[in-house]
Order: structure tokens, then sequence, then C-alpha cells
């Protein structure tokens, strides 16, 4: 009975749906189409996600936000649609990593290449702070106006960490633990006062990476001499109309003015649209041809199901989902290759073997997989890389730290302080090993420091079948230590420097596709609609329940195309206008 009840449903909601598309395209059809001549709006002074969970409350409050790959797709898509004619980008105090500003360079570059106008304004590069990075990826862009009263706040870059050792010691706390093996940095913040030799090195060195790559990319754009540019940071920052003397901003103007340049460039008729909603009409790219599962993994490496924190506003890469997203692109017949997505300080060593070991699966079941990798790719991060096909880095991205740390916290010392006494009994030689009221016996310890062995044999032991590195140097370049993308190139950890444009490349050629043909990118596990998601999260045991979201699912999914097809036809009516974490230090960008 329920069955029929189904059918009936989607029957009608089916047709309820179409007759509401085909009103709502008749009466709003110009909010589908692309006008003519359409400049692409884009906003860099907002966060980017590496993607949107696939769970009710990740939906609903992310709802506002967009991933960089929608970035990425819809400039990429621009660059080839002749109704695009241009971008113009508000930029200022863009809250992106290295890695992620690096790839929007490079796609507003290939826009460029297309023979379309870029052009970036800003209402300051820092309010009295630094504005290195938001200027660093103004640089690809065309022209740069600056607001009068805004500033250019290239000062250059500093790394700080703090160190609460002393506050501990205060509180009566100790950590005891130990780390493989010296630049394994991220437990220092516990017990040291500052930098360890090893520790400084290891900063300085991704400083002086990072520095470089700025100036190579500002000097390359804005015709400066590179040995002028340390000069030029030293001097920083710029007030208002220093920048123009300096070259380093085309004029200062207001965003009005900004904007009618912009729409005297596009010519006449030429309207405005904003990036995500340009996706939204025009499609991605990568939409048709062999078909390329897109497997994210994003957050610190947990066993269990990847999920989201709304408080926070952060997401893990659950081995569960990640794993099971794998197998499901192995499973699947029309998939010929695995893109893994990777943004992860690391987390769960079992949990990021599991991961790993589904990689390896992947391969020996005949499905290359071709790694990408975000701002970060460190410890477990990297774990879950290094058994790819092949792996590709911004020269920014924070990559490898192959070591392991752990240890605990020590707290009788704050309970005394605050009166509270412990007492316990215990069955096992070993049963107070992982307990904060007491320090490792020396059993306990050698079974930690055994653990640790263990663990890091097995990571260097892997990196060096994975990378067909010998084992000498993958212990040489291991301890711990993080590189940038472009060091870790070097040394052989990463084999292309880029973003999804270079791993898509690769990906086509380990499946024999053609630069000039496509492939259709499916994201595994495959997306659930907001309304299937609910149902699912509320009982997904209960098999009717389910029926009927899958069901109003397929309409939505059914009623799509047919809504797209309308926009194209043309049709519309009035016109309306629209664990083992890394931890990084605090980073003035």
């Amino acid at each position: 009975m329920l069955k029929s009840i189904v059918r009936l449903l989607a029957i009608l909601g089916a047709l309820l749906l179409i007759g509401i598309v085909v009103s709502v395209v008749l009466f709003v059809g110009s909010k589908g189409t692309i006008p003519s001549k359409t400049i692409l709006e884009a906003n860099f002074e907002q966060p980017l996600l590496e993607n949107i969970p696939d769970t009710p409350v990740a939906k609903l409050m992310t709802n506002e936000k967009q991933t960089l790959r929608d970035v990425i797709d819809a400039i990429d898509r621009g660059g080839m649609d002749d109704r695009v004619v241009g971008l113009v980008a508000k930029i200022g105090a863009a809250p992106l990593g290295m890695a992620q500003t690096q790839e929007i360079r490079d796609a507003v570059r290939r826009f460029r290449s297309h023979k379309k106008f870029a052009i970036a304004y800003s209402e300051t590069f820092g309010e009295f702070g630094p504005g290195n990075g938001s200027y660093y990826l103004a640089t690809a862009f065309d022209r740069i106006y600056l607001q009068p009263s805004g500033d250019v706040g290239l000062t250059g870059i500093i790394m700080e960490t703090p160190f609460v050792k002393g506050t501990l010691d205060k509180l009566g706390m100790t950590f005891h633990g130990d780390h493989r093996y010296e630049y394994k940095n991220a437990l220092n913040s516990l017990t040291e006062t500052k930098y360890t030799a090893p520790h400084k090195e290891a900063m300085t060195a991704i400083m002086t990476s990072w520095f470089n790559q700025m100036k190579d990319g500002i000097c390359g754009a804005r015709q400066i001499p590179p040995d002028k540019f340390q000069s030029i940071v030293d001097a920083g920052p710029y007030l208002g109309k220093e920048a123009i003397a300096a070259k380093l901003v085309d004029g200062v103007a207001y965003r009005d003015e900004v904007y009618g340049l912009v729409k005297n460039q596009g010519g006449s008729g030429s309207e405005l649209l904003y990036l995500d909603k340009y996706l939204e009409r025009a499609g991605r790219p990568h939409d048709n041809g062999k078909t390329v599962a897109l497997v994210f993994g994003v957050g610190g490496v947990t066993r269990g199901k990847s999920d989201f924190d709304p408080v926070q506003g952060s997401q893990n890469m659950g081995s569960d989902t990640v794993a099971g997203a794998i197998r499901a692109a192995v499973d699947d017949k029309s998939v010929k290759a695995i893109l893994f997505r990777i943004d992860s300080p690391g987390g769960s060593y079992v949990a990021s073997d599991t991961i790993w070991r589904e990689v390896i699966r992947a391969r020996q079941a005949g499905k290359p997989v071709i790694v990408s990798m975000g701002n970060l790719a460190g410890s477990g991060g990297y774990f879950v890389a290094m058994g790819a096909d092949k792996i590709v880095a911004e020269p920014g991205t924070i990559t490898a730290s192959i070591g392991v740390l752990g240890g605990k916290m020590l707290t009788s010392g704050l309970w005394e302080k605050v009166g509270l006494s412990w007492d316990e009994v215990h069955q096992g030689e070993n049963a107070t090993m992982f307990t904060g009221t007491q320090d490792y016996t020396p059993a306990e310890l050698a079974r930690f420091e055994a653990w640790l062995d263990r663990v890091y044999v097995d990571f260097t032991s892997k990196v060096a079948d994975g990378r067909k590195l010998p084992k000498e140097k993958v212990l040489e370049i291991a301890k711990g230590r993080i590189w940038s993308g472009q060091d870790a190139k070097n040394l052989g950890l990463v084999d292309e420097l880029g973003g999804y444009d270079t791993a898509l490349r690769l990906t086509k050629k380990a499946i024999n596709v053609s630069d000039g043909e496509e492939v259709k990118l499916v994201v595994f596990p495959r997306e659930k609609s907001l309304i299937q998601s609910w149902i699912k999260r509320n009982g997904a045991e209960n098999s009717d329940k389910e029926a009927v979201g899958q069901t109003l699912a397929r309409i939505l999914d059914e009623v799509r195309p047919i809504a797209r097809e309308l926009d194209a036809m043309g049709i519309k009516g009035e016109n309306h206008n629209q664990d083992e974490v890394l931890q990084m230090p605090h980073i003035k960008f």
C-alpha cells in the first residue's frame, strides 16, 4: 500500500513541480539567463570552503558560502563562454590560505588568456594590518584599483607560535610525550618556551619559500625588478597614493568609479553577474565524457564518518566516509579514475591507514588515483595521499610532516592546587598508561615508545614504496618536517605543481583522454538533496522514510534538467535584475 502511495506522490509531485518550474521560468525568466555581455563579479573577502559536507546541518549552515571548486569552475567556464567579456573582483582582506590564493591566481590568468579583461579593486589591502596575501592575489588581474583612503599592507610575512609551557607550569600541569623526530614540532608549544633549532629551521624555510613565491608572482605581474622587491617590502605599508608612486596599483578610485570603468570596458549593454549565479546558470565545466570520481578528504583525519561542526564551521575526514567513497568509485563501472582532493592537517594514524589502503586497492583495480592538495596536506593528510599514482600541490601547500607524536597531559599538580584529590584501583600492569593523574611507568613508557617507532617505520616505508624513493632518502627528508609544495616537489614528495586544472590534466592522461577532450567529474559519495539528508538522519533504519526521501530526491533530479532546458530555450517574461594534527603557527600573511 505504501509503495503505491509513494508512486502516486512521485507522479503528482513531478507534475506539480514541473508546473511550478514552468511558471517560475515564464515570470522570472531572466533570472535564469546569461546576458550576451556578462561581466563576472567576485568577492574574495569571503572565506572559501573546500567542499560542503553532505549533512543537513552543513548544507543549512553553509548555504551562503562558496567552495574553492565553485570559484575555479565559474572562472574557467567563463573563460570559455563567448557571453562573458570580463571579470571584476573585490579583494582586500582575503581570508585565504597560500595555496588557495595561488589556485585562484592561476584561474584568473587562464581567464585572461582568452583575451578577456580582469580588474581588481580594494577598499584597502589590510587596514592597519598585513595585506600581503590579498595583494598577491590582486596582481593576477590586469589592473588594480585602490580606494583613496585605503593602504597596501605589503610588509612581508611573520610566523608566530604561542608556547604555553610556562602557563602549564603555573597551573601545575605537565605534558609528557614524544615524537619522531626532531622536526615533528606540534608538541613544542606544550613542552618548550621558544623555537628549538629544528623548529625554527622548518618555519624559516616555509616562510622563505612563500616569500620567494610572492616575489616571483608580484614582480612578474607588476614588472618590478626582483632585486628591488625586498626594498619595496621594507618600505611598506603604502598609504593611499604612495602605492601608485611605487607602481603597486594602477589608480585610486571608489567602488562606483571602478564599476563605471568596468561597465565601459564591457561595452554597451554589459551586465554584472556573481560567480555563483553564473555557475548555477551556465553549469559546471567537466560535465561530459568519461567519468572521473571526485572524492574530498577535508579536515582532521578521524575514524568513523565525516561530519561537520556547526559551532566552528569545520569538518573532519572520516575514514568510513572517505574509504567508502573510494570503494564506491571503484565498484562503479562508469568511473575510470579518481581525483582525490585533500586539505588536512592529519589526525588518526589508524584512520589514515584505512584510507591509504583503499587508495592502493583502487589502483590495483585499475582505477588511477590522482591527488590534488589544497592549503595543507601534512602528517595523516600526506599519509592518505602517498599511495596515489600522482600527487599535485600548489607551491605554497604545506606538505609532508612525515612523522608521529603522542603523549598525555599530567594534571595531578592542578588538582592539588584546587584541593581535588584522586584515588584509584586497577587490574593490569599497564592499566594506568592512559590516565592523566599518573605518569608513565617504565614499562608503559617502553610500550609508548615502541608504538611511536612502529608508526614511524610504517609511515616512512609506505612513503618510500609509494613515491619510489630510496628508504635512506625518505629517512633524511622525513623526521616530521613540513615542506612547502615547491620544496616537496624538488624532494620527490610531489609530482607537479598546480591545482584542480593540473590534477585534471594528469587524470586525463592516466585514462588516455586528450587535452582537447572533456571528462565528467562526479562527486563521491553521491550527493544527497537536503530533503533526503534530513530523512536519512532522522531514521535511516526506516526503509519507508528512506524510500520517500529517495523519491523526493529523484523528483528534484528529474525537474532540474527540464528547468535548464527551458532556460536554454530562452523562455522568459518580466525582466528582474538580481589526534596527530599538525599545528600551524599564527601567520600574518
